[in-house]
């Protein structure tokens, strides 16, 4: 079973498995997006992605062209989660700020990584599994760890 909201917006080709819930969203050309992935609205998904499964990608994420998102990665959009206002009532959208989040082209997140939001990962970046990335990741820089640290960068040509 699929949910895709009918204001989704899907490029041609675009692969979606079961049990996926897309609304308000855009995922480009090319696109494969895995078993049990939401993607919320204001996400922008680019052209020839691979979305694995288990993967989250909330309000506020861009992801560009041929990057690859591994299984279970986790996006954040707000740096002080709570779930009620001051007065005690639940929060509602107007009781917090959506914090922008980008992937550049070619970049690769491995599997289980947790992305904070208000960070930049790079041109052909590679994260490693498991890494909290809190920092924006320089383009072609390997970064690993909790919380993630350039290791080393990557000399290989992007193909996207």
């Amino acid at each position: 079973m699929k949910k895709i909201a009918p204001d989704v917006k899907l490029g041609k080709d675009v692969k979606v498995y079961d049990f996926v819930n897309l609304y308000g969203c855009e995922i480009g050309d090319n696109t494969k997006i895995g078993t049990f992935v939401e993607i919320q609205k204001g996400a922008k998904i680019g052209k020839s992605c691979k979305i694995s499964s288990h993967t989250f990608i909330c309000e506020g994420v861009t992801i560009e062209d041929g990057v690859f998102v591994g299984h279970n990665v986790t996006f954040i959009n707000d740096a002080y989660p709570r779930a009620t206002a001051q007065n005690g009532q639940l929060q509602t959208e107007a009781d917090w700020v959506c914090i922008p989040t980008l992937v550049k082209k070619g970049a690769s997140i491995g599997s289980s990584a947790t992305i904070l939001c208000g960070v930049t990962i790079g041109e052909g970046a590679m994260i490693g599994a498991g890494s909290v990335v809190t920092k924006d990741v320089p383009p072609h820089s390997v970064a690993a760890g909790n919380p993630a640290k350039i290791l080393r960068t990557v000399k290989e040509e992007i193909v996207a």
